[in-house]
């Protein structure tokens, strides 16, 4: 941070004193974007962004996206008035829990660009399998999806995928002496497994374009919040 003791110790008492405080904005019918990112210092930043009016409701630092902390989290904004309406997020297990819990009755949107980076990790940029190679040309199609005919067509080309190749997908290896079976494409299986557990929550957005399915600002936002908040936060 380029500080000297003294200013980060005066830095330091500020903060002690007084924790800045964010102010909620907006209450009925919030889009709101929960997202998790991990800093170089080892912190989680976890974000509460309401989508319609581009402002971040709450944050949290912690070591990592901990169920019961994304509970009190979302208990304080329900506290506050705050009626979810719908949630985007990566699809993290600790999320999605809290989310049922809180507020069961919210839309669950996952967000495509997570989906669409984790399938490309597994998959690689440049698959030499050809079944791997497909599946990764219909991975990339997915945030092009507008319209409920172009859905249709991506879920019936995922479909033909499958039935094409789930032998492929399915074959399994074992280790003769210890009969310890594995799949024979891990990273292929951990793809499409990915893929097709998230479809139920892939396409709510075409039945209410409010709903964010592809955010990207919650980091920035956050970051024009205050310049001290985030050297706190993140130094």
């Amino acid at each position: 941070m380029k500080m000297s003791s003294r200013s980060i110790s005066r830095l330091f008492k500020t903060y002690l004193n007084e924790a800045p405080a964010i102010a909620v904005k907006s209450k009925i019918n919030v889009h709101i974007i929960i997202d998790g990112t991990y800093l170089p210092n080892g912190l989680c930043l976890i974000l509460y962004y309401d989508h319609d009016i581009r402002y971040v409701q709450l944050y949290r630092t912690s070591s990592g996206e901990k169920l019961r902390e994304i509970i009190q989290d979302l208990k304080d904004l329900k506290s506050l008035g705050v009626q979810v309406y719908s949630v985007t997020c990566d699809g993290h297990k600790s999320i999605l829990k809290a989310i049922a819990k809180v507020y069961p009755g919210a839309i669950i949107q996952r967000c495509l660009v997570h989906v669409k980076r984790q399938c490309g990790l597994y998959l690689s940029k440049k698959p030499k399998l050809h079944s791997s190679q497909e599946l990764l040309v219909i991975v990339n199609q997915l945030t092009a999806v507008k319209t409920f005919s172009q859905c249709s067509y991506w879920l019936l080309s995922l479909h033909n995928w499958y039935q094409q190749y789930k032998d492929i997908l399915l074959e399994e290896s074992i280790n003769e002496q210890t009969g310890d079976y594995w799949k024979t494409h891990d990273r292929l299986h951990r793809a499409y497994t990915h893929l097709h557990e998230a479809i139920p929550y892939l396409f709510c957005y075409l039945n209410d374009p409010e709903i964010p399915a592809q955010p990207r600002t919650a980091w920035k936002a956050f970051l024009n919040i205050s310049k001290k908040n985030y050297y706190f936060t993140a130094g």
